[in-house]
């Protein structure tokens, strides 16, 4: 597997970082998640985008343009000879001395990853997912900006330890105020009465841009889209539910807590956003050659 790090294609075995690295030393960094699908990069501009707005919210200044690191992106995969899979880029403070101040370092490093990904066993986008609701909240905007994808992953690591040893594959996220701001790495959906509903940014969720193409294919489909809070009730009491993501795509959720949603089997209308969004992701995006 080749790597692209800070400037060179280099082998797994020599992508190496600093141990004095503040991404590694306090999570100080960004990144973002990007498919890629029948030799295309899904929303490739948009992922760098909001890579470069992370960066900027958190005072981190990269060295690249936007379309450098397109670039640097589309190389990586096209070196490992993949036609679908999955990109992790990541962006550090960089190499300084112990303690937070992130002015000790000198500048940003910036590794870009081209693997494979299924983050869902496949009989569960047919049957669907029972999820349940973890005790670990959302930070507060005014704590933590949920818009911005940083390396400070414990809570959500933390949340879907509750998961897995409740014997589900997902967690449910509400914030402070009880409302549902987002899974652990994925955004939810409701539809009750031909209406889709999904939480608001601002109640915790994260900005996505899987969540943003399945409102706009909502609208392409004729399917009212409503942004709001939610609570867990708003859940319980919904004919479908589904949860968005860059790794996850559109999967659906049949369960919340041992509650049966809707039929208890993904629904149509789901389906039908799961088969639209599978059709644009396969025909659109920038060419890897």
């Amino acid at each position: 597997m080749k790597i692209w790090l800070d400037g060179h294609l280099v082998d797994e075995a020599d992508a190496k970082l600093s141990v004095f690295d503040h991404g590694v030393l306090y999570g100080d960094g960004v990144f973002e998640g990007i498919r890629f699908y029948n030799g295309r990069i899904f929303r490739l501009e948009q992922h760098i985008r909001r890579l470069f707005d992370s960066a900027r919210a958190i005072i981190l200044e990269l060295p690249w343009s936007q379309e450098e690191v397109c670039e640097f992106t589309r190389q990586t995969v096209a070196a490992n000879g993949l036609n679908d899979g999955y990109i992790r880029l990541v962006v550090t403070r960089g190499s300084g001395g112990l303690g937070l101040n992130p002015y000790l370092c000198p500048k940003p490093s910036m590794f870009i990853i081209a693997s494979t990904i299924q983050l869902y066993p496949k009989e569960h986008y047919e049957n669907g997912l029972s999820i349940i609701t973890c005790a670990t909240r959302r930070p507060a905007p005014s704590a933590l900006m949920p818009q911005v994808k940083s390396l400070n992953y414990l809570n959500n690591v933390m949340a879907k330890v509750e998961a897995i040893q409740a014997g589900a594959l997902e967690a449910l996220m509400l914030n402070e105020q009880g409302y549902v701001a987002e899974c652990t790495g994925d955004n939810l959906f409701i539809l009750k009465d031909g209406v889709v509903h999904t939480p608001l940014i601002s109640d915790g969720a994260l900005d996505g841009i899987t969540r943003a193409v399945i409102i706009e294919l909502c609208g392409k489909l004729g399917i009212e889209v409503v942004e709001r809070s939610l609570t867990r009730y708003d859940i319980f009491i919904a004919d479908e539910c589904f949860l968005t993501g860059t790794a996850a795509e559109v999967i659906p959720v049949v369960a919340l807590d041992r509650r049966k949603i809707g039929s208890g089997q993904p629904g149509e209308t789901t389906r039908r956003l799961l088969k639209a969004f599978h059709e644009l992701a396969m025909s659109t995006g920038t060419s890897i050659n």
